[in-house]
């Protein structure tokens, strides 16, 4: 079994991915991270780089933690990413970070948490920065 993030190199993504290294280890299960891109941008700032996924992968390895960072650029939407990934690796979780946002940004640009939360076959654990 494995538990699913989705993160992005920002506040929110920093804390579902700290969260979900805790579950990970209170359950000994794989960690799967997956940061994607639609790859309809010349710069996506929510892709992180290189030397991040290094960092990352250097902490996740001096935890002792079993994982798998992937990093699809295939047009698909983040929310669609990690509900695939969810059924591939059947996922005991999900863990995603939360932004404030208005209810007329959520109406023009959608919710990937709201997709993830409403589509989801397992369990989604929604986590807010600096909370």
């Amino acid at each position: 079994m494995s538990i699913i993030v989705g993160y992005i190199p920002t506040a929110e993504g920093s804390a579902a991915l700290d969260r979900a290294i805790t579950e990970a280890q209170k359950s000994q299960s794989r960690l799967v991270i997956i940061n994607s891109s639609r790859g309809d941008a010349i710069v996506d700032k929510r892709y992180a780089q290189a030397e991040d996924i290094s960092a990352l992968t250097e902490r996740l390895d001096r935890e002792g933690i079993e994982h798998l960072v992937l990093q699809p650029v295939r047009g698909n939407d983040a929310a669609n990413e990690v509900l695939e990934a969810a059924e591939k690796y059947r996922a005991e979780l999900i863990v995603i970070g939360l932004r404030r946002r208005t209810p007329v940004g959520k109406l023009i640009m959608g919710s990937a948490a709201q997709q993830i939360l409403l589509e989801a076959s397992c369990p989604v654990l929604a986590v807010k920065a600096g909370a």
